[in-house]
This record gives C-alpha cells, sequence and structure tokens, in this order.
C-alpha cells in the first residue's frame, strides 16, 4: 500500500479519535442508532431494527450491521460502550480521507492527493461525524469509493485507455453498500454527475465502460436478500415507512422540525468545511472559469455542483446532508497545485471576487467563534474557567491564520499546518472541554444517580418530563419513558424495586397520584442541568417508593 495512504489513514484516525469514550451520547440521533444496534446484540435479532418496542425503519440496515460487528468484536455484547459504536464512524471517516486522496492522485499527481486528504480528514464536519454513530460518516466512504472509481472511469475512456475491471466492481459494489447505509444517496450523486457531465458533452459512450447489467446485477445481489426478508418480517412497513413516509416526507416538506428555505447550506459552509471552505471556494472558482479546459474539473463540479442545489431545494436540511460532495471540492483545491502560480491565480470576475470575500469572512467568524466558545462554554455553563480552552483557542486561531491567503493556490505544506492545528483543536474541544460541561450531559447523571440508588439488579427506570433517547442507551433498553401518572402506576406495580425520574415541580402532582393509593414517594436525588435537544433547564428528582 502507498505510503502516503498509510499516513492519511493513520492521520484521520488520530483527528477523530479523541472524545470517542469521553463524549456521552449526543442526542437525539445517535443514541437512536446505537439503542437499535444495542437490542439487536441482545435479542440476537440482526434483521428488525427496533427503538425499544417501536420499529426504526427510518434507515437500511448496513449501520447496524457495521455496529453490530463492532459491538462483537469488542468482546463487551450489549453492555459495550458508546466509544464502540462509534469506531465505525472513525473507519468510515478514514476510508473516505484515504479514498479522496486515491482519487486525487489519480486525477492530479500524488502530492495533490495527499493535500486532498489532509483538507477531508481536517474538516469541522468530518471531525463531528467521526465521532457520531450513525449514517453518514460511512455514507460519505461509500460515495468516494463510488465517486473516485466514476472519475477514473471516465477520464480512461475519454483518453481511450483500457478501464481495469476492479474500478467498475469498485462503483458498484459501493452503490450496494451505500443503498444497505443510506438508500438511494450514493446512486443519486452518481447519477447527477453523470447527468450533468452528459448534458455538458452530449457523450453517452463511455458508460457502457461501466457495464450496467452486471453492475446492477450485483448491486441487487447486495440489497435483495435483506430487504426481501425485512418486507416479509414487517409486512411490507419497512417500505412504507421508510420511503413513504421518511423519504419522502423529506422531499415533499421540512420533516422532524427540520424545515428550512434554500440558502441553508450556503450559510452552514464556512462552519462545515472549516478552516479550508475559503482555499475551497476560490479553487471551485477557478475551476468554473476552466470548465471548458479541463475534464477533471468539469468532472470534480458536476460531483458538487448538482448535489448542493438538489439538497438546497429539498425543505428538509441538516448540515451534514451535502457532506457527501464535500471532498469535490477538497479535489479542486490540489487541482489548483498543479497549474504554475500565474495560472492559479488569475484575476477572478467581479462577482466571484465578491463571494470569495463572503467566504473569506465566513472563515473569520467560524475561527472566532469556535474559539470564544471554547473559552466562554465552560464560564457560562460549568460556571468554571478551562485552561484547557486557551490552547483549544490559540489552535482554532492558529488553523483559521493558515487557511486564509490571499492567493488562491496554497502549498501542500500550509495545508498540513492548519490541518494539523485544527486536529489539536479538536482534540480539545470534544476531548476535553465538551466533556467537562456537566449540566447539558443530563442522561449520563440520571443514569449515574439510577446505579447510585439502584435498590435491586432488576430495577427499571420510569421517566416523565425527560425523554431524550440517551437515556435508554444509558439506563437500560427497558427504561420507561412516560408521564407523572405512568410513573406512578411504576412505583405502584414494583414498589420494592422500581426507581422513577420526574420533574421537581411535578413532585407534588406525583405524590397526589401516589396518595390515592395510600402510597408516597421519596425523593433520593436531584439532578439539575440543561437539555441541550430543547434548550429547558431542568431540575428532576430520582424518587423510590417510601417505606
Amino acid at each position: 500500500m502507498n505510503r502516503n495512504y498509510i499516513f492519511l489513514f493513520l492521520f484521520s484516525v488520530l483527528m477523530t479519535v479523541s472524545g470517542l469514550a469521553a463524549l456521552p451520547p449526543l442526542d437525539r440521533d445517535e443514541p437512536r442508532f446505537v439503542q437499535a444496534t444495542k437490542q439487536m446484540a441482545e435479542t440476537g435479532n440482526y434483521v428488525d431494527i427496533r427503538f425499544q418496542e417501536g420499529t426504526r425503519y427510518q434507515k437500511p440496515i448496513g449501520i447496524y450491521w457495521l455496529q453490530s460487528a463492532a459491538v462483537i468484536l469488542s468482546g463487551q455484547g450489549a453492555e459495550a460502550p458508546i466509544w464502540v459504536y462509534r469506531l465505525v464512524s472513525v473507519l468510515g471517516i478514514a476510508i473516505a480521507v484515504v479514498a479522496t486522496a486515491w482519487t486525487g492522485a489519480n486525477l492530479f499527481g500524488a502530492n495533490a492527493g495527499v493535500a486532498a486528504g489532509l483538507i477531508m480528514a481536517a474538516i469541522f464536519a468530518t471531525a463531528f461525524e467521526g465521532r457520531d454513530a450513525k449514517t453518514d460518516a460511512m455514507l460519505l466512504a461509500c460515495c468516494v469509493v463510488a465517486q473516485g472509481a466514476l472519475a477514473q472511469i471516465y477520464m480512461a475512456s475519454r483518453g481511450n485507455e483500457a478501464v481495469p475491471s476492479r474500478l467498475r466492481w469498485m462503483f458498484w459494489v459501493a452503490q450496494g453498500a451505500g443503498i444497505l447505509i443510506k438508500g438511494p444517496i450514493t446512486p443519486l450523486i452518481s447519477a447527477l454527475t453523470i447527468a450533468v457531465l452528459f448534458a455538458f458533452e452530449r457523450d453517452w459512450r463511455w458508460l457502457s465502460k461501466l457495464k450496467a447489467g452486471r453492475g446492477l446485477a450485483l448491486v441487487l445481489l447486495i440489497v435483495l436478500p435483506w430487504l426481501a426478508l425485512i418486507t416479509w418480517k414487517s409486512g411490507g412497513a419497512f417500505l412504507q415507512q421508510a420511503v413513504g413516509k421518511d423519504l419522502m416526507g423529506k422531499v415533499a416538506q421540512g420533516a422532524e422540525s427540520h424545515g428550512v428555505p434554500p440558502g441553508f447550506y450556503v450559510l452552514t459552509y464556512s462552519l462545515f468545511m472549516w478552516p479550508f471552505g475559503l482555499m475551497a471556494v476560490g479553487a471551485g472558482l477557478q475551476g468554473i472559469n476552466r470548465l471548458r479546459d479541463d475534464p477533471r474539473v468539469r468532472f470534480c463540479l458536476a460531483w458538487y455542483i448538482p448535489f448542493w442545489l438538489v439538497f438546497e431545494l429539498i425543505p428538509t436540511k441538516l448540515p451534514h446532508y451535502v457532506l457527501p460532495a464535500y471532498p469535490a471540492m477538497a479535489l479542486l483545491v490540489e487541482w489548483l497545485l498543479t497549474l504554475s502560480p500565474q495560472e492559479a491565480n488569475t484575476p477572478l470576475k467581479r462577482w466571484q471576487v465578491w463571494l470569495w470575500w463572503a467566504t473569506a469572512f465566513g472563515l473569520a467568524a467560524v475561527t472566532i467563534g469556535i474559539a470564544v466558545l471554547s473559552i466562554g462554554a465552560p464560564i457560562y455553563l460549568a460556571h468554571t474557567f478551562s485552561w484547557w480552552s486557551i490552547p483549544a483557542a490559540a489552535a482554532v486561531l492558529a488553523a483559521g491564520y493558515l487557511a486564509f491567503s490571499r492567493k488562491l493556490q496554497v502549498p501542500v505544506s500550509r495545508i498540513g499546518a492548519a490541518a494539523a492545528c485544527a486536529g489539536v483543536g479538536y482534540a480539545l474541544l470534544f476531548g476535553v472541554i465538551a466533556p467537562s460541561l456537566k449540566p447539558i450531559w443530563l442522561s449520563p447523571a440520571i443514569e449515574a444517580a439510577v446505579r447510585a440508588n439502584r435498590p435491586c439488579d432488576t430495577t427499571v427506570l420510569a421517566s416523565a418530563g425527560f425523554q431524550e433517547p440517551s437515556l435508554v442507551f444509558l439506563a437500560g433498553t427497558n427504561t420507561l419513558l412516560t408521564d407523572v401518572k405512568g410513573v406512578a402506576q411504576h412505583l405502584l406495580a414494583d414498589p420494592a424495586c422500581a426507581l422513577a425520574l420526574a420533574p421537581v415541580k411535578q413532585e407534588q402532582e406525583l405524590n397526589g397520584v401516589l396518595a390515592g393509593q395510600g402510597k408516597a414517594a421519596n425523593r433520593v436525588a436531584m439532578i439539575d442541568g440543561i437539555n441541550y435537544s430543547s434548550g429547558e433547564k431542568m431540575s428532576l428528582g430520582l424518587y423510590r417508593m417510601a417505606n
């Protein structure tokens, strides 16, 4: 294996490993994924997807199988801690980084490939998703492998060169794996790329190199066995919920309170491509100016622009939805490295200059914002000053400074220095500062209180007022999410062993319900904090039946 790829793989792992164990489960999506996987380990059912007693059919099975493999390999089974599940995301980002470098090396040369890999390893989007145990990191890996193979097939065909058969198989295997991970996203990004290239060139002939008949058969072989099983087992409910409700709901209207007008991804770009967003925009603008001259640039723009536009038009928006397009921007940065300084820094058009300066403002704002957050968050939330905030803020400011360049062509050494500084910042932010913000981590505090006050080995917690999925993962699959009346019934049903959680302000209501049965509850612990999912300050009591 090329030493550059080994280096980038290890560099990517180093960039995402801090915080894996220290960060509690991040509500709300991550605990839903890991809890469903945990229940697979508990029940031995690796076909159906469930969160407690309910079905979880929003996404296919792929990520749950990968997380289940990590759980099995850990030797800890259903008791595996959160960091075990997150290893899949670490691996996904590392594969995506190496695949980006592999694509770049084949399009633009080895040194340029290293630059693209460094950028993808160090942007905020991959730093965050690499620490979040859900689909997006592994989806990114599938998309980059598919697009990298497609790019090489496209370029070989244009030069009338033979296409290695491995590229075709890589493309189709990545499509099948991507469907099992997150449905149609991987095929969508490839289809959009192909459609835009055809619209520009009016040439379908190169697509014959994909051997679509065999390839689609391979995709069906990968996807259909589980799809048939879950369709049979769920009585068709999986397709109805995953396609009819989740997918079409997001396309037709803003789902899960995430409906946002077009322009959202323009506003979030500077954060999720930080600190390399400005370099990427400069490269992209130069690429647009040379769209007709270089098919490699044309491929990268066909990868990024249509995918971004489609997701701007879809009502449901979350920042990570456009992550599969970001490698194309990293590749354009490395493309500039192959040009002479005069070519790379050709003056931009007026509208492009305005866009570049707007992105420069975004880079400055995000850099200062993260630095201020690293210092201010412990003071505001934990009412303490963290000395780790100083080196974290310094690393963030250094990364932002190094990533700002008036020249569009930036040397690999400067890219590497900016990536290293960003990595130090991430290590301290995710590994030290964020875990120290105790008031926002209510679920771990509740789980600790339950563990300290558990009267029986069979104790089950019922919770009213705080119903985040992380509590189920930490406190146990049988945790009951209910209201105050449900909490009271839970205590009455198992007076010797049951524990209950309820807002302190509803303590009188709880005891009023119990008084009707001649009973009362004692508060054995109190947990104060902030539910960061809702922004609500909470004071929760842990109760057990009074003797």
